[in-house]
């Protein structure tokens, strides 16, 4: 299925005045959408808007939900400031394309994040984005363990059973009882879900109107606060990750449950703890949904034997084997010093031909729209006849159109070659990087990598086929769209391997 693409054309006032119609921006995009194989579906059209700020535009926001709703997959723009200015913006633009998986292809400073070069530039947008949301915040934190200290509010809700009344926090009536209660209940039953389950068939109910669980149980039994010690300034990140125990601040709170109905509990809960096995981790499964039998069938890893089998055919292969072939593969991929100059040298040569290809035919197009204008000028100065002005404008006037579409799609080309020359020299270092690591990386890295390179392998009786997505290549000959498939037989290396 083709990758469905979005065009983004904002030029402004003063651009289209220099000649950037928002036609030759829409155009330019669609050749590179068809150099790549790409099929466009919405163009979205901002001409004369501000790049200060966008965001907010009827049309920024129709592309937004078509790319959380998965209707395009992807935003072809001229360059980034045509996507906004406003560097804030920006950032929000690429972080919100990185949460639903769509890529970003700027033509004119060469990057695509379909691409590995462009998923570098994503990292870098990222870590500008954090940056920025942690200069913003961090005079917000100076300020907290001073709060905290005080004993003031820090944000959010007060905890269960208390409120916040003229900024202190004090007893609430009606939850305090039942914060109360699920100490003494845990302490007789001394276990969460039951605790939770009387709790929700006496009618009681969570402050948003939900029932109680036995997670919300144990917060409630774990926080101090209900022995009169309000604990504050003990996480980061919005509560999801804990700070260093010597930044913990502890104030005095109203009280709810004694301090020996408190250390009972914590007791209980850390004795289940204890005795409670450590739930067995799944294992990765490298090669899940990429192997395939030569019979055509898929192969899995069934939980009653340590091998991939074809469902069909029954062959099987070792997960060993198929790691082993697929780090081979990485190490015979690299080139030498000198073959990797060479393979980079060729392609900068083919991009610089095909420039001075379009800087001639821009030339020629000038010179043939210049003979253009000129009729048109001795036609309504009435130096020529309406006859004579049809019978030479109509055959320059067709050429000049043809110039112009074979000038777009020459772009196009060039475009699609630039972002491509920096994906391979990134792909070619991270691939060095790749082979001499591998056996450093978890499963779960390592299954990353395979999924990332790796179209699929497939598997016969004494050989492995491996269809690697790795590095495109530039052919003299090759179509527009053409990219090189390595498709590597592993055959040598495999010699006297059992494959049952």
């Amino acid at each position: 299925m083709k990758k469905r693409i979005g065009v983004w054309i904002r030029v402004s006032t003063e651009d289209q005045a220099k000649g950037e119609s928002p036609k030759h921006h829409e155009e330019r995009a669609k050749m590179y959408a068809q150099v790549k194989d790409w099929h466009i579906v919405e163009t979205y059209h901002l001409e004369a808007v501000s790049g200060k700020s966008v965001m907010s535009n009827a049309e920024a926001q129709r592309m937004m939900k078509d790319i959380k709703r998965g209707h395009i997959t992807g935003l072809i723009f001229s360059k980034l400031a045509r996507l906004a200015r406003n560097t804030k913006e920006l950032l929000e633009f690429a972080d919100y394309f990185n949460q639903h998986n769509a890529d970003l292809i700027s033509l004119e400073e060469s990057i695509d994040t379909s691409t590995p070069a462009g998923r570098f530039f994503y990292t870098l947008i990222a870590a500008m984005a954090e940056w920025e949301r942690e200069e913003i915040s961090s005079r917000i934190k100076a300020s907290v363990p001073i709060r905290a200290r005080l004993g003031k509010s820090l944000g959010g809700d007060s905890p269960y059973g208390y409120s916040w009344v003229d900024k202190e926090l004090v007893i609430n009536e009606t939850e305090a009882p039942i914060r109360k209660l699920i100490f003494e209940l845990f302490a007789k039953h001394k276990r969460k879900r039951a605790v939770a389950h009387m709790l929700n068939e006496k009618g009681y109910r969570t402050r948003r109107g939900n029932g109680f669980s036995d997670t919300l149980v144990d917060n409630i039994l774990r926080d101090p606060i209900s022995k009169g010690m309000r604990r504050t300034n003990y996480t980061t990140d919005h509560g999801n990750k804990l700070k260093p125990k010597e930044e913990w601040i502890f104030v005095e709170a109203p009280r709810i449950v004694t301090d020996e109905l408190w250390e009972t509990c914590n007791a209980i809960l850390d004795e289940i703890s204890q005795k409670q096995t450590k739930t067995r981790r799944r294992g990765v499964h490298l090669f899940s949904g990429i192997v395939h039998c030569t019979c055509g069938g898929k192969m899995y890893m069934r939980s009653n034997s340590p091998k991939y089998v074809c469902n069909d055919c029954k062959n099987k292969i070792e997960p060993d084997i198929l790691e082993d072939a697929f780090h081979l593969q990485l190490k015979d991929f690299i080139f030498s010093d000198d073959e990797i100059q060479k393979h980079l040298s060729e392609e900068v040569t083919i991009l610089k031909e095909k420039e001075t290809l379009l800087k001639a035919s821009e030339n020629e197009y000038q010179k043939l729209k210049t003979k253009v204008f000129n009729l048109l000028d001795l036609y309504h100065e009435g130096n020529m006849s309406k006859q004579a002005f049809e019978e030479y404008h109509t055959p320059l006037y067709e050429e000049l159109k043809q110039r112009e579409s074979s000038l777009l799609s020459l772009q196009g080309e060039i475009d699609e070659m630039k972002m491509q020359s920096l994906s391979n020299e990134q792909v070619i270092h991270d691939a060095r990087d790749l082979h001499s690591q591998w056996k450093t990386f978890s499963q779960e890295d390592k299954k990353s990598i395979i999924e990332a390179i790796t179209k699929s392998v497939v598997v016969g009786t004494d050989t492995i086929t491996m269809n690697l997505l790795y590095i495109p290549t530039f052919k003299k000959n090759a179509e527009p769209h053409s990219s090189s498939l390595i498709d590597t037989t592993m055959q040598k290396s495999l010699e006297g391997c059992l494959w049952y």
